[in-house]
């Protein structure tokens, strides 16, 4: 058993009733304690999120500013990061772990860690107990220290540290818990501590000043999101957890029923039906701080379970309820990051957006465009081109890569490799040496001699390519050149510094209503089957499906969807006849959502909303790279738990409650 040093108060004297660390007794030196200064502060400026621009990407440094705010719990009497030179001479009460601990000729420092940051305390060796208190704490023992704060000696202060120049001198100290070696230093670059042990251990992790930041930063994104919404008449109203499964784009994670053997609820992938419902029941605006559930291939910014801002409005377009959610966003990162949004955000159809970036989500940080040159290829010998190029589900489009021509032939060749992860058979190119000059010599390629000089000169006008120039080509089924261009257009942006400073917000609108599977050829909603049509395509919903628009609209932010939402069908004939072009029969329908149907024969008014991700969003606005870095308690990409070893096993006698048995596939 380890023991924990406590002293007794120096010279025998009861320890002071201001110094309450519990029953423990600890050494100060018994003096009056300043009292608590009062002082304000507006509620997101805790800690402050600085957006930077470095070497063509956008990062978010954190800074902890002053909490401005005596806040007394009785263990202490402020945070470690709150004290500045404004307390020089006062006594305080701090809590927190030892972040770093150091032994300079005889005077002890300790850099003691808290939620609100780093200060350093300061032992000297003529209080004797203390110091030699002081001497046994090591990293992440906690602590609850008295003392003075003063300046620090002159040519010592710590300009990168929001308290860098006052310390503590220490007067009193006691050890509230030792700890064990961590499994890694909090105090020194984590970059090699691997992820499995960071989430094995993930309340160490989340001590790290950088991973408090981010859960910070979280809590104010969804304070400034109920703020608005409060005050813009919107309801919070939580929906069911358990529910009925109902088919949404992914399977359903299933919970079996004790109470009815052989039935199961379903966990809600988002609130959809249920926030419709609420409409219908005259709530008028409602939104919701939503966990959601998906069991799917996992990804940097997908995970089991997750998080969205869930919201629905009645008697809306889509233009009123996007402005107002425009003018939310605008409002998020001015309090949050300090930054201006434009207003109002730039719109563009579905169709623009993949002819030009091959993307629903394009990035506009990145300059590059995609170039239709299918007519161009259509009869030339080159079979590649040529037949992509007279398939109607086929596309040739050429990128353009200004100064790209510096390119090696193995930078090309791992491009090609990069390509063909979407699925591209290869990656044609053209490099523009001295086209200006000397024409078509001036231009380098393997392709060259199958394409005629009118293609040629087309190509090179078409693009506006000039000497030094790279052009890349795809050529395949439309949908693997939008992938496979589309992506390679986003690293070169990254891996040729094109990327554009600040943040570039996009709406996507006029998207198709449905889409063909390629495996059985039938219709699949593309947003999802409550999404309403455009209300002047209702006629031609049967007869040409293909060309029919949804009233869908999704949010962009730097390349990433965080939000997309639609205006309903709120009328009982309209959605059976999608039904019916998804193929679910009139008995499916009435068996998987007779709930609903029957709901809108009773005087459901038009609707509409949206859903934000909110985990997308706040890995975003922090510049993390994956959103495992800003929930406190995530899954790994194979959907486990490491720090509680879910999912595990359950025994017999629970099975036997739900009448199951396992049954392992061979």
């Amino acid at each position: 058993m380890q023991t924990i040093p406590i002293i007794e108060a120096v010279d025998g004297r009861p320890r002071c009733p201001r110094f309450p660390f519990g029953r423990a007794r600890s050494a100060f030196v018994e003096r009056p304690i300043v009292p608590e200064r009062r002082q304000t502060v507006t509620p997101l400026s805790l800690f402050t999120p600085i957006l930077r621009h470095d070497g063509g990407s956008l990062g978010v440094s954190f800074s902890f500013q002053t909490f401005r705010q005596a806040r007394s719990n009785g263990m202490r009497s402020h945070y470690c990061g709150e004290l500045d030179s404004s307390f020089i001479d006062q006594e305080v009460r701090l809590c927190g772990w030892v972040h770093r601990r150091r032994d300079h000729g005889g005077v002890i420092f300790v850099d003691l860690r808290d939620r609100g940051g780093l200060v350093q305390v300061v032992f000297d060796p003529d209080r004797e107990d203390i110091f030699a208190l002081a001497e046994q704490v090591r990293s992440e023992y906690v602590l609850a220290v008295h003392g003075r704060v003063r300046r620090r000696p002159e040519g010592t202060g710590n300009p990168d540290m929001p308290t860098g120049e006052i310390e503590l001198l220490g007067l009193g100290l006691e050890v509230l818990n030792a700890s064990e070696t961590p499994p890694f230093q909090l105090d020194e670059h984590h970059s090699d501590t691997s992820e499995e042990v960071r989430l094995r251990y993930r309340y160490i992790d989340l001590r790290r000043p950088e991973m408090q930041a981010r859960l910070r930063t979280r809590s104010q994104i969804t304070q400034s999101m109920r703020r608005f919404l409060d005050e813009q008449g919107f309801l919070d109203i939580e929906t069911p957890i358990l529910t009925r499964s109902t088919p949404e784009g992914a399977r359903d994670y299933l919970v079996p029923s004790r109470v009815h053997p052989g039935e199961f609820y379903a966990l809600p992938q988002s609130p959809q039906l249920f926030k419709q419902l609420l409409m219908m029941s005259g709530m008028d605006r409602y939104y919701q701080i939503a966990r959601c559930f998906r069991d799917e291939d996992l990804r940097a910014d997908r995970q089991p379970e997750f998080t969205q801002l869930d919201i629905e409005m009645s008697f809306m377009d889509e233009d009123a309820l996007t402005a107002l959610m425009e003018t939310m966003i605008r409002r998020l990162f001015k309090e949050v990051l300090d930054t201006e949004l434009p207003e109002p955000f730039p719109r563009m159809s579905f169709a623009e957006s993949m002819r030009r970036f091959g993307s629903d989500r394009p990035d506009l940080r990145v300059p590059l465009e995609l170039v239709d040159v299918a007519d161009l290829m259509s009869e030339v010998e080159f079979k590649v081109f040529s037949g992509p190029a007279k398939d109607p589900d086929g596309r040739v489009a050429a990128l353009r890569l200004p100064g790209g021509g510096e390119l090696t032939r193995k930078e090309i060749d791992e491009y090609t490799k990069f390509v063909g992860i979407y699925g591209a058979k290869g990656l044609a190119y053209i490099k523009v040496n001295a086209w200006s000059e000397q024409g078509r010599d001036g231009l380098q390629s393997p392709i060259l001699k199958f394409l005629p000089d009118e293609a040629v000169a087309g190509i090179m006008a078409r693009t506006g390519a000039e000497d030094g120039d790279l052009i890349f080509f795809g050529a395949d089924k439309a949908t693997v050149v939008n992938e496979a261009i589309g992506a390679l257009r986003v690293k070169l942006g990254h891996d040729r510094g094109l990327i554009a400073e600040g943040w570039y917000p996009l709406w996507v609108v006029d998207f198709p209503m449905f889409e063909r599977d390629e495996h059985s050829g039938r219709w699949m909603a593309l947003h999802h089957p409550f999404t309403a049509p455009k209300t002047d395509q209702l006629d031609r919903l049967e007869d040409d499906p293909g060309a029919c628009e949804s009233r869908a609209y999704d949010l962009v932010l730097n390349g990433t969807e965080v939000g997309g939402g639609s205006i309903r069908i709120h009328r009982e004939d309209v959605q059976r006849r999608i039904f019916q072009l998804l193929n679910i029969s009139d008995e499916d329908a009435d068996e998987r959502f007779g709930f609903l149907l029957r709901a809108l024969k009773y005087g459901c008014p038009p609707h509409g909303g949206i859903a934000f991700g909110l985990d997308r969003l706040v890995m975003l606005m922090t510049a993390s790279q994956s959103i495992r870095d800003v929930m406190a308690f995530p899954k790994t990409q194979t959907a486990s738990c490491l720090l509680t070893d879910a999912p595990a096993a359950v025994d017999e006698a629970q099975l036997k409650e739900l009448a199951l048995r396992i049954k392992l596939r061979a």
